[in-house]
């Protein structure tokens, strides 16, 4: 198969390279779409064969359900058995937006989707290709994010073609995600609304909100079935082995310059990621910067293709810098922690 990536500039006057790409949605091909997020491997989110490639394209367990995305309310409605209140609160004040919502699923959404759950996970994109994809697609679209399970999740068109040329029909080229990590994710099929997954609207938001909003905290075992995407598999992994380095220690950046020290001893090539205004502190192999500690959102934005171009450089360890866990802050450590295998230096 040869992917094909096609640039969209402008949707009003591209809208039909955007059909091309539907046309293989209702096809039963796959086609990775940008959305503010990440990229999505979108297909059919109806048609149980075509999501099946989903899992065995990017190589993703069975039990690890997937999103449904949706153009707009009216088609929410087919796809779910009840609404609750909290849902339609958060549904009138951050749809479209990076926020996934899971609901109690009607029969028509494949069992393949929930990972055999009754519930179901649905967002409304706020990026204007992906919404005309699902629009003309005339189909939910599953689109979990466009890499080999596991890896970090692409931001850009380039790094959906490093993972998956060959693999799908065609890359839609928005260019670079606005926001870096995924959605977070709500659960309102049950009486308390729950946080399955921290992301770009974070709980102090959500609080204000809902304010009987509250984390889950428990832990998913292995013979549990996963809620939401992102809950039960280590995620976003580099290559190189990952170090996390928390705000809790008395001397971090002292502790990550030893380290680099250390590593190096043993020759290892050492790749440092910090902030903007550290940079000058360490000398290692590869040092890349995730903007300035005075504003994380950027950290948040490029943090997957930092990761990636530690992989193209080639060092064995990754000492990265990590941040206070509240607002974004708390999403962005739960993407590190998951990276590095929970590997936290306290």
């Amino acid at each position: 198969m040869q992917t094909k990536i096609v640039d969209i500039l402008s949707v009003k006057d591209e809208l039909n390279k955007i059909q091309r790409a539907a046309d293989i949605i209702r096809s039963g091909g796959l086609v990775a779409m940008p959305t503010e997020t990440v990229y999505g491997l979108a297909a059919d989110g109806l048609n149980e064969e075509a999501v099946k490639k989903i899992f065995d394209v990017k190589k993703r367990p069975a039990d690890n359900p997937l999103i449904l995305h949706i153009s707009s309310e009216a088609e929410l409605h087919p796809l779910v058995s009840e609404i609750s209140d909290w849902a339609k609160i958060l549904i009138d004040k951050l749809w479209p937006g990076p926020l996934t919502i899971i609901f109690k699923k009607s029969d028509i959404v494949p069992s393949i989707i929930s990972a055999g759950g009754d519930t179901v996970a649905i967002r409304m994109p706020d990026n204007e290709i992906a919404k005309s994809l699902i629009r003309l697609s005339q189909t939910p679209i599953a689109a979990p994010s466009a890499n080999l399970s596991g890896k970090p999740s692409p931001t850009n068109a380039i790094d959906v073609y490093v993972d998956l040329n060959g693999k799908i029909d065609m890359i839609l080229d928005g260019g670079g995600s606005e926001i870096g990590i995924e959605s977070t994710v709500v659960d309102t099929s049950d009486d308390i609304p729950r946080i399955l997954r921290p992301g770009f609207y974070d709980y102090e938001l959500l609080k204000e909100i809902i304010p009987d909003i509250i984390y889950d905290d428990a832990l998913i075992e292995d013979d549990q079935r996963p809620r939401s995407p992102g809950q039960k598999y280590k995620h976003y992994a580099p290559i190189a082995d990952l170090y996390v380095y928390s705000t809790k220690l008395d001397d971090k950046i002292g502790r990550m310059q030893s380290d680099v020290e250390k590593y190096k001893s043993e020759n290892k090539n050492v790749g440092i990621l910090t902030f903007n205004e550290n940079m000058p502190y360490f000398n290692a192999d590869v040092m890349l910067n995730v903007g300035s500690k005075y504003d994380i959102r950027e950290m948040a934005r490029v943090l997957f293709s930092k990761l990636r171009d530690f992989d193209r450089m080639g060092v064995d360890i990754i000492l990265a810098e990590g941040v206070e866990e509240k607002g974004l802050g708390f999403a962005i450590m739960n993407r590190l922690k998951k990276s590095a295998g929970n590997k936290v230096i306290e």
